[in-house]
C-alpha cells in the first residue's frame, strides 16, 4: 500500500513534556496505509524515536482508519535534580525533560529504533514487576495494594501503593451530632496485562473496597485502576474510575483516596515536604534549620530550603541543641472550594495542629521524602474536582504516608439522596403535569445515583534526591496539562474522518462573522463555567442548560432546566470546533465534558446499565434513561485523537446497545399505543434511538472488526431504506435476535429531537463510507429535503404537512447536507435562510437567532452576590446547535452564503 508521512505538532506548544511518555492518536486516509505496518516519529530535529504503535480503528477495507503510537521521554534535561543523571533521556535515570518544540514527522512503513532500555514487564514470584529503566513496580496478582514495592535503582523508596475509602452511617447533620466512619480498603481481585512494551506498559487493576476491620457489611466501590510505564520514565500516571453501588439512603461516602508509604532515611532535617499552592510550593523541612535564634549558617540554611543535604553543622550551638528543635511529622492541603484551600501542620497526633498561610486553587501536586529519596504524588484538575485534600503522615517516623483524597474527609459525607420528596408525582399523568411546570421529567425511584462513575488522573514519581522547586514546578504543570501530538486541522479532515467540517474561513465578512459567533460562544461557556463555579467532584466537565436573565443565574435549581447531561450534542459542538481550529483550550473543554458526560450522566451497573440520565439538578435526577445520552459519538473523539483506554472501556459498555431498550421504554410516558418492550418487535426510534444505536455499532466494527456490530448497522440502514417513508416513518421496530426492522409500517412521524443527537453527523460518515446499502442515502436526503420545505412541498410527497416541526436553525444542516449532495442551489439558498431567521417553527423560539447584536451585559451588585457578565439569550441548546450548524453549513454550502443576512 502507499503510505502517507503526516505531521504533528504539541496541543499545546507553550507548554511541552517535562520528562514523561506521551501517547496520541492519528487519523489515515482510506487505504493509505495497511494494519501491519510499523511506523517511526521523528523528532524536529530528525532523529528518529522508538514509537509503539497500534491500530485503534480500521476502515471497511481493512486498512488503518486511526492509529494510535506512544514514545518515551525525550530531548535534553531543563532541569537535572539534585544528584541525577542528566544525559539521554531513553532509559536512563534523568529527570525532567524540556521536550524539542517544533513539528514532528509520523512516517508510516518505517521501522523504529528500539529504545536504549525498554519498559518490561516480568512475573516472578506470583506478582509482576514492571520496569521502566529508572524505577520498578512490584504489582501483586491480588490483596490490598497495587503495587506492594517501587524501587528506584536498587532502592526502595515507596511501599503499599493502595486505595482506601471512609464511609459513614448517615448524612453529615449540620449541628455536627455523633457519626460512625468505617475505613475500606481497595481489594484487587484482578490484574490484567494491557500493554507490555517495549515504549510503553499498561496494567490494569480491577477490584472492590471491602471494611479494613475484617467485619462483613457494605464498602464496595467497584474500581478499575490503570497504571501507566514509559520506557525511561520515572513517573507512572495513574487513571482511576469507581462505580458508585450504595444505597442513597443508608450509604454515605466520607472519602476516597490513593495512598503510598515512603520510606524515611534521612536525618530530620534532610527530610523535606512540599505542598502546591497556585503558583509555586509550600517548602518545608521536617526540622527546620531557618528561623533559628543561633544561626547553622547561610550554607545549612540554603541547602535545607533547596531540598539539598545540609552536610555538617558546624556552629554547636544549633548542632548540640537539634534534639530541641521540633519535629513536624504531619501535614495537610484541604481544598474545600474552587475558591481556596488551608494548610496546617503537627508534631503529631494528640498535638495540636498549626495554621499555615492559606491559598486559593492548589496545582493539587506534593512530595515528601529526603535528600536519598521520596515520591511525588498529584491529582490532575485537583481544585476543579473539590472537595480535595493531600496529606503527609508520619514524615518524623521511619514510614511516611501521602495520600491524595479524591473526595476530602473534612467534607461533608457524599450525599446521593433524590433532591426532592416527588410533591405527589405517583402516576404518568402528573408527572407529565410536573414536566409542563418545571421541565423535569419525574418519576419514583428513577433519581438513582446507583451504577454512576467518576474518573480520576493521577501521578507519582519515584525520586532518589528531593527535586529543587523548578522541576517539582514542572512536574505539576505536566500533571494538570498533559502533553498530546496532534495533527494538523487539514490534515485531520485530509483523512476523512468525523463527517463534515472545515478549519475556519475568514475570507468573506459573511464567513468571518459566523466564525465571531463561533469564538463568541466558546468563550462565554468557559467564562460562565468559571463565574458560576461549574466544579466540583460530580459537576465539573458540565454546563448548565438554560438561563433564569430575571434571577441573572443559570436554573440550577429548575427541574430539567439545569445540569445539561449533553442535551443537543454540546460533546459534539466542542469536538468539532476543536478539529476545526486545533485550539488547546477547546481541547481541555470538551475532555472535561467527555470524562463527565460519559462517566457521571451514565449509568454503568445495575438495571439502567448503558443508558444515561437527561438534564436534571441531579445528574442522575432525571427519569428519561436514554441511550441518547450515553451515545459513543460523543466518546469517539477523546479515544481517537488519544488512545485512552478508560474511554475505550466506555464504548466497549455499548457492544450490545440494543440491548437497553429491554430496560425501559423511553416513551412509556406519551405513548398513544398499548406497548412492553419485547425482544422480537422492540420499539426503536429513527432518530435519537438510531443514531446512537448506529454509532455504537460503527465504533464497535471499526475498532474491533466485530462482525455483530457490522451485521446489525448494514441491516437496520436496509430496512430503514426499505421503509416505505424511510427516516420520516419515526419508528420501526427492531427484531433484538436477528438484528433486522419490521419494514411493513407505513407512516409519518417526525419529531424536532431526531436529529440533534449526532444523527446527521452519523449519516453523513455511514454514507461517505458506501457501504452499499440500497435506499439508506435516499431516505436520509428525503429526510433532509423535507424537513424544512414549505408545507405543500412535504405535502406532494407524503401526503401531508409535516407536524412539530421546530429547532429551524439546528435542521438547516440537513437542508444543506442535501444541498451539497444533488447540487441544488435552491436548497443552499434556504440552508442558509433557515440558518439565519428564526421562521416557520411550529414549537419553540430561537433567542440566538432573534438577538441581532451577540454582546455581553455587565450586571453588578446588590443584584447578584459578585458582579458578573451575562448574555442571556444564550441557552445550551441553541449555542450547540447553532455550532454544529454553523460549522457543517460553512463546509457543506459555503460557497452560497450570502453576502449578509437575508431579511
Amino acid at each position: 500500500m502507499n503510505t502517507v508521512a503526516t505531521t504533528l505538532r504539541w496541543l499545546n506548544e507553550s507548554r511541552t513534556p517535562r520528562g514523561e511518555g506521551v501517547t496520541f492518536g492519528v487519523p489515515w486516509p482510506r487505504g493509505a496505509v495497511g494494519r501491519a505496518e510499523p511506523y517511526t516519529l521523528t523528532g524536529p530535529d530528525g532523529s528518529a524515536l522508538p514509537t509503539q504503535s497500534w491500530v485503534t480503528a480500521t476502515w471497511p477495507d481493512g486498512s488503518v482508519k486511526w492509529s494510535a503510537h506512544a514514545v518515551p521521554p525525550h530531548g535534553e534535561p531543563a532541569v537535572p535534580p539534585h544528584g541525577e543523571h542528566a544525559g539521554p533521556p531513553q532509559g536512563e535515570p534523568a529527570g525532567t525533560y524540556r521536550q524539542p518544540a517544533g513539528t514532528y514527522r509520523l512516517e508510516p512503513g518505517r521501522t523504529p529504533p528500539a529504545p536504549r532500555v525498554p519498559v518490561t514487564v516480568t512475573r516472578e514470584d506470583g506478582a509482576l514487576r514492571v520496569s521502566t529503566g529508572v524505577v520498578t513496580w512490584t504489582i501483586e496478582e491480588s490483596g490490598a495494594t497495587l503495587a506492594r514495592s517501587v524501587t528506584r535503582g536498587s532502592r526502595e523508596i515507596v511501599r503499599d501503593v493502595r486505595l482506601v475509602s471512609l464511609h459513614q452511617d448517615g448524612p453529615t447533620p449540620d449541628d455536627g451530632g455523633t457519626l460512625t466512619r468505617t475505613e475500606a480498603t481497595g481489594q484487587v481481585t484482578r490484574v490484567t496485562v494491557e500493554q507490555d512494551g517495549p515504549v510503553r506498559a499498561v496494567v490494569r487493576l480491577e477490584g472492590h473496597h471491602a471494611r479494613a476491620d475484617g467485619q462483613e457489611g457494605r464498602a464496595s466501590l467497584p474500581f478499575t485502576v490503570r497504571l501507566y510505564f514509559y520506557a525511561g520514565a520515572e513517573d507512572v500516571r495513574l487513571v482511576h474510575t469507581f462505580v458508585w453501588d450504595g444505597d442513597p439512603q443508608r450509604d454515605f461516602l466520607a472519602g476516597l483516596a490513593l495512598r503510598a508509604d515512603v520510606v524515611m532515611r534521612d536525618e530530620p532535617h534532610d527530610r523535606h515536604v512540599r505542598l502546591a499552592g497556585p503558583d509555586g510550593f509550600l517548602t518545608e523541612a521536617v526540622r527546620g534549620l531557618t528561623g533559628l535564634r543561633r544561626d547553622p549558617g547561610e550554607a545549612v540554611r540554603r541547602a535545607q530550603v533547596e531540598g539539598r543535604p545540609c552536610g555538617p553543622i558546624g556552629n554547636p550551638e544549633v548542632a548540640g541543641r537539634l534534639h530541641l528543635i521540633p519535629t513536624w511529622t504531619d501535614y495537610t492541603l484541604d481544598q474545600g472550594s474552587a475558591d481556596g484551600f488551608t494548610l496546617r501542620k503537627r508534631t503529631g497526633e494528640g498535638h495540636a495542629w498549626v495554621t499555615i498561610p492559606a491559598g486559593t486553587r492548589s496545582a493539587g501536586y506534593g512530595y515528601v521524602g529526603g535528600v536519598s529519596g521520596g515520591l511525588g504524588f498529584g491529582l490532575r484538575d485537583f481544585w476543579r474536582l473539590h472537595p480535595t485534600r493531600l496529606d503527609v503522615r508520619g514524615a518524623a517516623t521511619d514510614l511516611a504516608t501521602a495520600t491524595v483524597w479524591l473526595w476530602s474527609p473534612s467534607a461533608p459525607a457524599m450525599d446521593l439522596r433524590f433532591w426532592h420528596d416527588g410533591m405527589g408525582q405517583d402516576t404518568f399523568a402528573e408527572q407529565l403535569e410536573g414536566l409542563e411546570i418545571t421541565y423535569e421529567d419525574h418519576e419514583p425511584g428513577f433519581g438513582d445515583a446507583h451504577g454512576v462513575a467518576r474518573t480520576h488522573e493521577l501521578t507519582l514519581r519515584v525520586h532518589q534526591a528531593t527535586p529543587p522547586a523548578e522541576a517539582l514546578a514542572a512536574h505539576a504543570a505536566a500533571l494538570n496539562d498533559p502533553a498530546l501530538l496532534t495533527a494538523p486541522p487539514a490534515r485531520i479532515r485530509a483523512a476523512g474522518v468525523f463527517g463534515d467540517w472545515a478549519p475556519p474561513d475568514r475570507s468573506t465578512p459573511a464567513r468571518a462573522a459566523i466564525e465571531d459567533r463561533l469564538d463568541f460562544l466558546f468563550d462565554l461557556y468557559v467564562r460562565e463555567r468559571e463565574q458560576r463555579r461549574w466544579y466540583g467532584f460530580w459537576d465539573y466537565g458540565d454546563v448548565m442548560h438554560t438561563y433564569d436573565a430575571d434571577r441573572h443565574t443559570w436554573r440550577y435549581d429548575v427541574g430539567g432546566y439545569a445540569w445539561d447531561n449533553s442535551e443537543l450534542s454540546p460533546d459534539l459542538w466542542l469536538w468539532y470546533q476543536f478539529l476545526r481550529t486545533g485550539r488547546a483550550d477547546v481541547f481541555r473543554f470538551a475532555e472535561a465534558m467527555t470524562r463527565h458526560t460519559g462517566e457521571v450522566d451514565v449509568h454503568h451497573l445495575g438495571r439502567w446499565k448503558g443508558l444515561g440520565s437527561r438534564h436534571n439538578v441531579q445528574h442522575w435526577g432525571c427519569s428519561c434513561k436514554q441511550l441518547r445520552i450515553s451515545n459513543a459519538a460523543y466518546r469517539r473523539f477523546h479515544y481517537y485523537l488519544t488512545a485512552d483506554e478508560r474511554t475505550g472501556d466506555l464504548l466497549d459498555e455499548l457492544s450490545e446497545p440494543e440491548a437497553t431498550f429491554l430496560a425501559v421504554d423511553p416513551q412509556r410516558k406519551v405513548r398513544e399505543d398499548v406497548y412492553t418492550p419485547d425482544p422480537s418487535a422492540l420499539s426503536v426510534g429513527l432518530g435519537t434511538d438510531w443514531g446512537a444505536l448506529a454509532a455504537a455499532w460503527l465504533t464497535r466494527w471499526e475498532r474491533h472488526g466485530d462482525e455483530r456490530a457490522r451485521d446489525r448497522l448494514l441491516g437496520t440502514m436496509a430496512g430503514i431504506g426499505a421503509l416505505p417513508r424511510g427516516f420520516l416513518t419515526g419508528e420501526a421496530r427492531l427484531d433484538l435476535a436477528t438484528g433486522r426492522f419490521d419494514t411493513s409500517r407505513d407512516a409519518v412521524m417526525v419529531s424536532h429531537l431526531s436529529s440533534v443527537f449526532g444523527l446527521p453527523e452519523m449519516c453523513s460518515e455511514l454514507i461517505a463510507l458506501d457501504l452499499g446499502v440500497p435506499g439508506f442515502e435516499r431516505a436520509w436526503l428525503d429526510y433532509c429535503r423535507l424537513y424544512l420545505a414549505p408545507a405543500a412541498e412535504q405535502e406532494a410527497e407524503v401526503g401531508q404537512a409535516l407536524r412539530g416541526i421546530s429547532l429551524v436553525q439546528a435542521h438547516s444542516r440537513l437542508t444543506a447536507y442535501a444541498a451539497a449532495r444533488t447540487g441544488d442551489p435552491a436548497q443552499a439558498a434556504r440552508a442558509w435562510r433557515k440558518f439565519y431567521l428564526d421562521e416557520d417553527d411550529q414549537l419553540n423560539r430561537n433567542e440566538l437567532q432573534r438577538e441581532p447584536h451577540w454582546r455581553l451585559t455587565r450586571v453588578t451588585g446588590p443584584r447578584v452576590p459578585a458582579a458578573l457578565d451575562e448574555a442571556p439569550f444564550v441557552s445550551t441548546n441553541d449555542a450547540a446547535q447553532y455550532g454544529l450548524a454553523a460549522i457543517q453549513n460553512l463546509a457543506l454550502i459555503g460557497d452560497h452564503l450570502p453576502g449578509r443576512p437575508p431579511e
